[in-house]
């Protein structure tokens, strides 16, 4: 199997390619078909929820798309916005709140579904999720690395990163922790990682991809995947016969430095 790092790489090196790739799978066009033909004929949660094919690709273009069934809780969330009080942002998941954001049928009523971010937005967001699933069939280490990029810049506390599942797991994977951290109390794993992370870091670009980097090598690692894939990687080659993945002489530099275990920075 090629390493995480390469397939991280390969993707994210010709991004715009990849996603026009996964646009025109037949599943995915048909899907995107049905939504950009009937998102903007909806006029509340109430109409959202009750369309089968509109509710699941809404909720799957935001990680969501596992809990379709639960269309009283996403009505209720829907429909209040996404102030402090509201349920979106009680239930802490970045998924859940971004939904609640677009579609702001609290604050924007009918013309809700009209928006930029409605009628394109939301087509982005599912088309680069369905890039990541497709990726997750053969190495769920990609899967979370091409996730975490995606939404890393998101990310406002660690309580953002402990309520959601995708990136807890990159998290605590590229520190070196135990799967069994997530049992401990939340606040006790929130001070973990207020010591372990700068949240502001994932911010910049090349520290973001070195903290990625450093996560594929150990996923790798503990998933007993050879070393000689990432080496490939780091230098520019890939074995699996794909050609040059093309890498940074300063994110070399910065992955080159990255020691296993303990804080990343």
């Amino acid at each position: 199997m090629t390493s995480t790092l390469t397939t991280f790489l390969s993707i994210t090196n010709n991004y715009s390619k990849w996603i026009e790739l996964t646009a025109a799978d037949p599943t995915v066009a048909s899907q995107t078909e049905y939504y950009k033909a009937n998102i903007a004929s909806v006029t509340s949660p109430d109409e959202l929820v009750n369309d089968y094919k509109l509710f699941s690709y809404a909720l799957t273009a935001y990680g969501l798309g596992d809990q379709v069934y639960a269309k009283a809780l996403y009505k209720q969330v829907l429909s209040e916005g996404a102030d402090s009080k509201s349920l979106g942002a009680k239930l802490g998941n970045l998924g859940t709140l971004e939904l609640a954001k677009t579609f702001n049928f609290e604050e924007n009523g009918t013309s809700t579904t009209t928006s930029e971010a409605v009628q394109t937005g939301v087509v982005d967001q599912y088309i680069a999720q369905k890039l990541e699933e497709k990726q997750g069939e053969s190495n769920e280490g990609a899967q979370l690395a091409l996730y975490f990029y995606r939404n890393a810049s998101k990310i406002d506390s660690v309580y953002d990163i402990l309520a959601d599942k995708k990136l807890l797991s990159t998290v605590y994977t590229a520190l070196g922790l135990s799967e069994y951290t997530a049992a401990m109390d939340i606040d006790r794993q929130a001070a973990l990682l207020t010591k372990a992370l700068d949240i502001s870091d994932f911010q910049d670009p090349q520290k973001l991809t070195s903290f990625i980097a450093k996560f594929a090598s150990l996923y790798d690692a503990k998933n007993n995947d050879t070393a000689s894939d990432y080496v490939n990687a780091l230098f520019g080659r890939s074995s699996s016969g794909g050609g040059v993945v093309s890498i940074g002489v300063d994110l070399l530099s910065s992955v080159q430095g990255l020691s296993l275990g303990g804080s990343w920075r």
